[in-house]
């Protein structure tokens, strides 16, 4: 046996005819969203300041009422099984779905201000960032609003969303808007496009642009996929049609892109550094522009032929919120398009 693995006691089965889910309360899904977070019993028993052998045994009864394990327990700390993955996600949609009822509960009664909870996606452009956030914070204070700021990053679909856990955000739309699951709502600010770096070796004869099967054929640094998963999925797949088994490489350096560069032009494969969605398709330098980094370095930054790589910016919002505050967004969305301090947005 691994000297690394506690055995575990498997839950006893419940009686026959109970509801699996009988006697589960409110506590058991906030000790289970503690320790998946904190990722050990002890860190997690700290946040929520009780005693870790109660939290224990708390996770113990879950486990018997669901009828089968939800962790591993480790030396080094706790892993989700799939039963705990599921369960995991189920009880930060409920807890969810209870603070925003209390809220609007609260709010219906005229007891406290109106919140909104909004996302920023990781990797986001700093000057879409700061633009759309200066805005909004400045739209809700005058319509009485509080807002609740989360980084955090969002999918194709906007699960946050649909699921409760944020109320609105600001990120990427890659699909149409009509393939948006309900009840999602989207005002776009325009079109962004990566940054494409590669080999100076590959950009013989001075050219600007490369096309997008030649990319495919190199390695090509890009990521991690749970900063932004949705314009991770959609490029891979575009790069896919040119190469079936084309997968990216995920940088080893994430916040840092010189580093980065030095890896790939280290790299014993011709080896591509794509960043996320960074420049707006109006601005010319990103395209004919060939900019070498540095003698050390040897990359050099290209253009992509027909722009086949790009991401629409939006702020998001669920459907289901007060009007006042939906009026919020749009006003923020309106105002980021239209505004001198954002030239390079486009309304669509």
């Amino acid at each position: 046996m691994n000297q690394d693995t506690v055995v575990e006691r498997l839950p006893r089965p419940e009686t026959p005819g109970t509801p699996a889910h009988q006697g589960v309360e409110l506590r058991h899904l906030r000790y289970l969203v503690a320790v998946a977070d904190a990722g050990t019993f002890t860190h997690a028993a700290e946040r929520m300041f009780i005693a870790q052998p109660t939290l224990s045994q708390q996770i113990r009864r879950l486990e018997e009422m669901v009828g089968t394990p939800l962790l591993h327990r480790r030396r080094d700390g706790v892993q989700l099984t799939e039963a705990g993955s599921v369960l995991l996600e189920e009880s930060r949609t409920v807890l969810s779905l209870l603070e925003h009822g209390v809220t609007r509960s609260r709010q219906a009664a005229g007891l406290g201000r109106s919140r909104l909870r909004f996302v920023l996606s990781l990797n986001l452009p700093e000057l879409l960032a700061v633009t759309i956030s200066s805005r909004l914070r400045s739209t809700a204070a005058a319509a009485g609003a509080d807002i609740k700021w989360l980084e955090a990053p969002l999918d194709a679909e906007f699960t946050l969303i649909r699921q409760r856990r944020a109320d609105a955000g600001l990120g990427w739309l890659t699909s149409s808007r009509e393939a948006l699951l309900d009840p999602i709502e989207v005002m776009t600010l325009g079109e962004y496009e990566p940054e494409v770096w590669i080999p100076a070796v590959a950009a013989v004869g001075g050219r600007e642009v490369i096309g997008l099967d030649e990319l495919a054929d190199m390695d090509v640094v890009c990521g991690p996929r749970r900063a932004s998963p949705g314009t991770y999925d959609t490029w891979r797949a575009a790069l896919r049609a040119s190469r079936p088994r084309f997968e990216f490489t995920d940088p080893p350096f994430r916040h840092s892109l010189p580093m980065t560069l030095v890896f790939a032009a280290t790299a014993s494969r011709p080896t591509a550094v794509l960043t996320g969605p960074l420049h707006p398709t109006t601005e010319q330098a990103a395209y004919g522009l060939r900019q070498r980094v540095a003698d050390s370095y040897d990359m050099v930054r290209v253009g992509l032929r027909r722009r086949p790589l790009t991401a629409t910016a939006v702020v998001a919002w669920s459907g289901d919120l007060p009007r006042h505050l939906q009026q919020v967004l749009f006003d923020t969305a309106d105002a980021g398009i239209l505004s001198a301090d954002l030239p390079s947005a486009v309304a669509s």
